[in-house]
């Protein structure tokens, strides 16, 4: 089990929450791979915490689907399955399009150009080749229409099924097109418009899109 060394620690942060968040990076960007063993004491020592907080971190991410642990035999993080698209993506534009029809009547203009800036950095990134970017950006997109949607509940959900759609893209089972970014143009026009049900039809489809073009991907 291979650890970084060259990575940051954020300060204030609760030992649980730092491990969490890092072994859940680890996961999703490939360091620690599918079906690889880890071991708490490994953990502990390069994240500078005690073994307590680590194994609290391991079962969060035995609930949220990242790991798996087996009594007597240890923890390992769990397969993944490219095709597992079709089933991650849905219940999240479910999610996301509810979080659209709750925000459009509550966003202001303002966060409409915040969020027209960032598909405009989206779509560059696209254009540019920069994969990493575009996903950072199309992340900030959505986040902050859930965050408008002022429920903590559908924001909990949406970052855990994202996570999981993180890890998908590190292994080369979501692409962005020029679609996506044609997607979110017509979202912020729904939401100047104040059109609820546009508003929602289009985050779902958004969502769903990909589901086809990885489909797509397989049958070429």
């Amino acid at each position: 089990m291979p650890i970084p060394a060259n990575f940051s620690i954020k300060p204030r942060v609760s030992a649980k929450k730092r491990a969490f968040n890092q072994i859940q990076e680890w996961i999703i960007d490939g360091t620690f791979k599918p079906g690889e063993k880890l071991n708490d004491a490994d953990l502990a020592q390069a994240l500078g915490v005690s073994r307590t907080p680590i194994r609290e971190a391991l079962q969060l991410l035995t609930v949220q689907g990242f790991v798996e642990m087996y009594p007597g035999v240890g923890t390992q993080v769990t397969a993944l399955k490219k095709e597992d698209v079709s089933k991650i993506l849905p219940p999240l534009a479910v999610l996301q399009a509810l979080a659209a029809e709750l925000a459009t009547p509550v966003i202001n203009q303002e966060t409409i150009h915040l969020l027209r800036d960032i598909n405009t950095r989206f779509a560059q990134s696209i254009k540019n080749g920069d994969s990493d970017n575009a996903l950072r950006f199309d992340e900030q997109f959505h986040n902050i229409i859930v965050e408008n949607a002022h429920n903590e509940y559908i924001s909990s959900s949406v970052s855990t099924l994202q996570s999981h759609v993180f890890r998908l893209y590190f292994h080369s089972s979501i692409v962005f097109t020029q679609r996506s970014i044609e997607e979110h143009e017509a979202i912020l026009n729904a939401f100047e418009e104040k059109n609820k049900e546009e508003a929602a039809k289009l985050a779902r489809i958004n969502w769903l899109h990909p589901i086809d073009l990885f489909y797509a991907e397989q049958e070429q």
